[in-house]
């Protein structure tokens, strides 16, 4: 290995915090927002979209997606992140983190617009449309998991890397949050400026032709965020982690960072020469693949326990977000449907969750990142996982009791709570883990591998609990869905998935306060006197052994 090369590396552990990790975080956060917002909309429109294309006339009810059709509506978009993740995450450590990023971002561009254009002739067509957008949308979306993980993590000092990684997740918050104001917006104007009865009163009325541009508009608006970063993107140097440990180019990741960091690498005239080890040179545990026998030794177990947390959380996570609406029915804070019109039903559903987000979701994330450099990632992860596993189970055994109208306010409490510990929790650290304790050549690899896992689970939750919620009784189900087995048990099948993940956390390395390369083991630091200087703009310098 270069001696130039490990005082790069040295020099970005040890670097302060510095303008450019703020606009390392904006710029990998607004891939997050863009994330968070294009696969949450979704669930603010659905009712509006069966209302527009599955009403039928003289029916005593609006119109609702039929079972195969909000499954392909939800769900599709977490298939194509699923592929993304794999594809991307693969790429990213083949070709290099920047020349992919800026591939994943063109792609949500583009299919969040081209999603609000979904064209056709019948309901079948506009749906089929929406669902090929989607997909891609999704598959771009999904590349985004790990190239942003990963560039954050090489890009940050050992001291407060969790934080920095948690910062880029947390604009998830932002995105979900945003999602329900535009929603609110949008549903909130066009019914003020085509105002309708309810639907019991005039089925017809309660239905503007101009309700089609609502869900449209909603959904085109991700687009914005993600173009107005693109530049940005583009303007980021490789991480130098890939420069040097992949590429073996170290004298270029030095001059990379010493314009990232504002500071003058400058090696001393005798290690200035790309002293890189040959291949015969090279030692075969710093270059073992990832289907290798010493890799399943080192990482076997890492990856295991990033991947199943990753899975189990994300059943439980989307799988509330996918019928909290119905939630919000059942405890009355969204009337029945025949007693709204189309926009006031999406206003109503849209009002419902960005309460949820300010409450629940938004402080969770930031809790992570103000404690997760104290605290060590797998306490927060094992800490969120129990509380979920409580709140659910305070939810779900006395379920009756939080229905009855005088306990409302105390089932929404409760409810933020584990939406709050998702946050103050795996939600967080699962994402945060696999950008960590995987060798540079895996790492994208590596954390698609664990984030396409937990998107599966995420295929879980949208599919399964949108008929494992059903009621019992088959008078009470939605239109088009069997009985499942009632909004109590599917909660209480959610309390033993979180506690399993609890369990799976055991699994992976605490990495709190270790550099990438002491936890991936891709260098040997030994004290042999050989120094690299690093020049500062201020003229004084700081050595590091090499």
């Amino acid at each position: 290995m270069a001696r130039e090369q490990l005082g790069v590396l040295k020099a970005l552990d040890t670097a302060k915090t510095q303008w450019y990790h703020f606009t390392a975080i904006l710029v990998a956060g607004m891939g997050f927002f863009t994330d968070a917002y294009d696969l949450f909309c979704i669930s603010l429109v659905t009712k509006l979209l069966g209302r527009i294309y599955y009403t039928v006339p003289g029916s005593l009810k609006p119109g609702t997606l039929p079972p195969n059709v909000a499954n392909a509506v939800n769900g599709v978009a977490f298939c194509g992140t699923l592929a993304g993740q794999l594809f991307f995450g693969w790429l990213g450590d083949k070709l290099g983190r920047k020349r992919v990023y800026g591939i994943t971002l063109i792609l949500m561009v583009v299919c969040a617009l081209a999603s609000g254009l979904s064209f056709g002739h019948s309901a079948k067509g506009v749906m089929a449309t929406l669902c090929f957008f989607r997909f891609w949308l999704g598959f771009g979306i999904g590349g985004d998991y790990p190239l942003s993980a990963t560039i954050m993590s090489e890009y940050a000092n050992k001291k407060t890397r969790g934080a920095f990684i948690a910062a880029v997740f947390a604009m998830q918050g932002f995105g979900n949050l945003t999602g329900g104001i535009v929603a609110l917006i949008v549903s909130s104007a066009f019914d003020h400026a085509y105002k309708g009865p309810a639907y019991n009163i005039d089925p017809a009325a309660s239905l503007p032709p101009q309700a089609d541009y609502v869900w449209r508009i909603i959904l085109m608006f991700g687009a914005i965020p993600a173009a107005l970063t693109y530049y940005w993107r583009m303007k980021m140097p490789e991480t130098a982690r890939y420069t040097a440990l992949v590429a073996k180019d170290a004298k270029l990741a030095a001059q990379d960072m010493s314009k990232v960091l504002q500071v003058d690498l400058q090696a001393e005239s005798e290690q200035v020469r790309t002293d890189i080890e040959s291949p015969a040179q090279e030692t075969t545990k710093n270059s073992f693949g990832l289907f290798s026998k010493q890799f399943m030794k080192h990482h076997g177990r890492h990856l295991v326990g990033t991947t199943v947390c990753w899975f189990l959380l994300d059943i439980a996570f989307y799988s509330q977000n996918l019928f909290q609406k119905d939630i919000f029915s059942a405890i009355g804070w969204i009337p029945a449907a025949p007693t709204m019109s189309a926009l006031k039903e999406a206003f109503t559903v849209a009002r419902a969750q960005t309460l949820i987000v300010l409450c629940g979701l938004i402080p969770g994330y930031w809790f992570t990142v103000a404690f997760i450099d104290y605290l060590g990632r797998r306490t927060i992860q094992i800490m969120g996982f129990f509380f979920m596993t409580v709140f659910m189970f305070a939810l779900a055994i006395p379920y009756h009791h939080w229905t009855l109208s005088e306990n409302r306010i105390g089932f929404v409490v409760m409810y933020s709570l584990t939406f709050f510990f998702a946050n103050f929790g795996p939600n967080a650290t699962t994402f945060i883990i696999p950008a960590e304790i995987f060798p540079a050549r895996l790492r994208s690899t590596c954390h698609g591998i664990s984030a396409a896992a937990g998107k599966a689970g995420a295929i879980v939750g949208a599919f399964g609990f949108l008929y494992a919620a059903q009621s019992t009784n088959p008078a009470k189900t939605d239109a088009g869905y069997p009985t499942g087995i009632g909004m109590r048990n599917s909660l209480i099948a959610l309390g033993c998935i979180n506690f399993f993940g609890m369990l799976f956390t055991f699994l992976v390395p605490e990495s709190k306060g270790k550099s990438l390369e002491e936890l991936t083991g891709e260098i040997d630091e030994e004290e042999n006197g050989q120094t690299v200087e690093l020049q500062v703009s201020s003229s004084t310098s700081r050595t590091f052994p090499v």
